[in-house]
């Protein structure tokens, strides 16, 4: 069926039908068993640094050399950084069995045609370049450029790690839906500065330890801001529907809209209605810090890691939410840091002054304490004392050595 055809017969969508379908499908319960990460790196060249390589052609080298990934899925953003997602898996143990394997292989076999994995939150040097020419980013570059060129830098520049985790169970306690969605929301500034890794940008110093915290906040706030906290399904089923439509698809050239939200075009524009395939596309393109993904919460905020360290992120978040002391100890470290202080406050001095803010710090050391007796792999257990002692107890981050070494 041609897309001129489905969209021609497709049902208009209500905005009760939308709202029904965003809570029923976007909060679907699961007992907390499993845990999953989507890594990203920029791919940069030694010898020239402002170049971009095209996805295709490192996929090509890669696939020639036998270094395809054999237990990760291999994907590409939309500037050329590469990305590697786990399945789901029942321990921390098994998601760095899988992804580490893949991502030294991959990096071992770029380094020998002088290409590397950068695991920096922002790209240091280039100037932002979209390579991946789909509609979809098409389409996304055409919207974000309506509000400036923020959303140019968060295509092309930014890298991240995402940890996925369990969504929970229906009803109260520690595994409920609605703790572990509070939970995620209250670490969500903690990881953010603990992870700081993206002081630079063309090649300076910028204001921002996470500068990719920074562009992330600057790109339309309808689609990057966080969640209003509340009921979960309710609090997200209105944030998906007043979000700015990102494309009304068609044949051909797709149309980009100015200013319109979905719960606009439900009740009536100039463009043809919504089919409940255009809702489902609408859900992914919003990229709030915290996202409900049906069966698992993706936590967004934290900046990419070099080396081994990605690890490091996903096994504080797997305990914290996971283990029930390590829970309980979070929630409890948490508690004073979000005492009269909004999310955009404590965002803003987590991507600026990062572990020197004296709450954030006291916060993340009770946090990374109360993970790291938790870890049962020894070899994650050891990547994470070692992040810890590097940083977070000393107060400081990757962040801080680039400045010092850029200075």
């Amino acid at each position: 069926m041609s897309d001129a055809t489905l969209f021609d017969t497709a049902p208009a969508l209500t905005e009760d039908e939308a709202l029904d379908h965003i809570a029923a499908q976007s909060f679907r319960p699961t007992a907390p068993a499993r845990i999953g990460a989507e890594v990203e790196w920029h791919v940069t060249n030694r010898s020239d640094r402002g170049r971009r390589h095209d996805p295709e052609s490192v996929k090509a080298l890669l696939a020639v050399r036998d270094a395809l990934p054999r237990w990760t899925r291999l994907s590409f953003e939309p500037g050329g950084a590469l990305e590697l997602s786990t399945r789901p898996v029942p321990t921390v143990g098994e998601a760095f069995a899988d992804l580490e394997a893949d991502r030294a292989r991959i990096a071992a076999t770029l380094a020998e045609e002088g290409l590397e994995l950068l695991g920096l939150g922002l790209d240091p040097i280039r100037l932002p370049r979209r390579v991946l020419r789909t509609p979809r980013y098409q389409a996304m570059e055409e919207l974000f450029d309506q509000d400036g060129r923020a959303g140019r830098w968060m295509m092309a520049n930014t890298a991240s790690v995402q940890v996925c985790l369990d969504i929970g169970l229906e009803g109260t306690g520690p595994h409920g839906i609605a703790e572990r969605w509070e939970l995620a929301h209250r670490l969500a500034p903690v990881l953010v500065a603990a992870f700081a890794n993206s002081p630079l940008r063309r090649g300076e110093p910028s204001l921002w330890r996470s500068t990719r915290q920074h562009v992330w906040a600057a790109i339309d706030s309808s689609r990057s801001r966080p969640v209003a906290q509340g009921d979960p399904r309710e609090s997200w089923s209105r944030y998906a529907l007043d979000a700015r439509v990102m494309a009304v698809r068609g044949p051909g050239r797709w149309t980009v809209p100015r200013g319109l939200t979905f719960r606009d075009w439900i009740r009536g524009s100039r463009f043809r209605p919504p089919t409940l395939d255009d809702l489902e596309f609408h859900l992914s393109t919003l990229f709030p810090p915290v996202r409900p993904r049906g069966s698992y919460l993706e936590l967004r905020m934290i900046d990419a890691q070099p080396g081994t360290d990605w690890i490091v992120p996903v096994a504080v978040a797997a305990a914290l939410f996971d283990d029930p002391v390590a829970s309980e100890r979070a929630r409890a470290a948490l508690e004073p840091l979000w005492h009269r202080a909004s999310a955009a406050d404590l965002n803003l001095r987590a991507a600026t002054a990062a572990l020197h803010d004296d709450a954030l710090a006291r916060a993340a050391n009770a946090c990374f304490a109360a993970a790291r007796e938790a870890q049962a792999d020894p070899e994650v257990a050891a990547v994470v004392d070692r992040f810890a002692e590097a940083f977070v107890t000393r107060g400081r981050t990757r962040a801080d050595d680039l400045v010092a070494c850029a200075g």
